[in-house]
């Protein structure tokens, strides 16, 4: 996880969060830790709310789990499938970001993630073997009919993967059930905070247990990706390959979904690209090369990030 809490302030500005008492909770979800903190008259309530919302996503749209909604969907073959409305809406909306980022995000990557084996510790495919997963990859192969509550992928081998926007969303979903006034979510590493403001720090590239720069967060979600963690797990839509490791991105944003995608559509154009498209659409996002070197936008900077000191390499 390449962005973490600073612990020892967060301990301190939690009473703030909220009159009344304020809980403190690590449960597992989707693969990952799930830490809620929630203030306000019925934090238990709004926890247990939290919760119920995220085990739902998860039964419906991990393709992790075979029984899902959304594993069904993928298993279909090439035949339209029925999907409930909100999971028609939020495909229209990620099947946009594919568009808008000019195709560096993708949700339709599951053929490649499949054949480059990045959920069962990794393999290399043959040339055909790329060659057949690109061709059943990508957001143009996903077709939505809302009137019809119908969706289809038009190559019977493509398939979803959630893994770029699931957790991004399911944090959006969580403040809005718990109805909280004040909240801190941490989910996998991916943020989303409310109320007071929280110090938060972004790790440097190649050692994620050191933090290398840090600012306050507040009503916003800070998302971050890279490869420290899991190696290169990065699929570029455009070749079909993994990225080069050259460091990681830190994106803030008002909404969970926007920072998951935006994080890792950035990492996908990378540090010589991806800083000059971030700065058009006025995104706050910041670039940690692994060479030590930092790229911010603007509108990162008027976030008034501190740069920590870096250790010897």
């Amino acid at each position: 996880m390449l962005i973490r809490f600073l612990f020892p302030l967060l301990c301190l500005l939690t009473p703030s969060l909220a009159a009344g008492e304020a809980l403190d909770r690590f449960v597992l979800a989707m693969g990952t830790e799930l830490h809620l903190q929630l203030g306000g008259p019925t934090p238990r309530a709004a926890e247990e709310a939290a919760l119920r919302e995220a085990a739902r996503l998860e039964a419906a749209c991990s393709t992790w789990d075979a029984r899902s909604e959304w594993s069904r969907f993928n298993a279909a073959g090439g035949a339209p499938v029925a999907l409930a409305p909100e999971w028609l809406q939020l495909l229209r909306v990620v099947k946009a970001w594919q568009v808008r980022t000019g195709g560096a995000f993708d949700p339709v990557l599951g053929a490649l993630i499949q054949a480059w084996g990045t959920r069962v510790g990794g393999r290399t495919p043959s040339p055909e073997q790329l060659a057949q997963a690109r061709a059943a990859s990508g957001a143009p192969l996903l077709e939505l009919d809302e009137a019809l509550g119908q969706a289809r992928l038009t190559h019977p081998a493509a398939a979803l993967e959630e893994g770029g926007f699931l957790k991004g969303h399911a944090l959006d979903r969580m403040r809005a059930v718990a109805k909280a006034p004040a909240g801190r979510l941490d989910f996998g590493g991916q943020l989303l905070v409310w109320g007071p403001a929280v110090v938060v720090s972004v790790a440097d590239p190649n050692h994620r247990q050191r933090p290398r720069l840090s600012f306050r967060l507040q009503n916003a979600s800070l998302s971050s990706s890279g490869t420290a963690e899991r190696g290169r797990h990065i699929l570029d839509p455009a070749t079909g390959e993994p990225c080069p490791a050259w460091g990681s991105t830190a994106v803030v944003a008002a909404d969970g979904l926007t920072a998951d995608v935006l994080s890792t559509a950035l990492y996908v154009m990378g540090p010589e690209a991806g800083p000059a498209w971030a700065q058009r659409q006025g995104l706050a996002a910041a670039f940690l090369l692994s060479d030590g070197r930092i790229r911010m936008t603007p509108a990162f900077r008027a976030l008034h990030p501190t740069l920590l000191p870096q250790e010897p390499r």
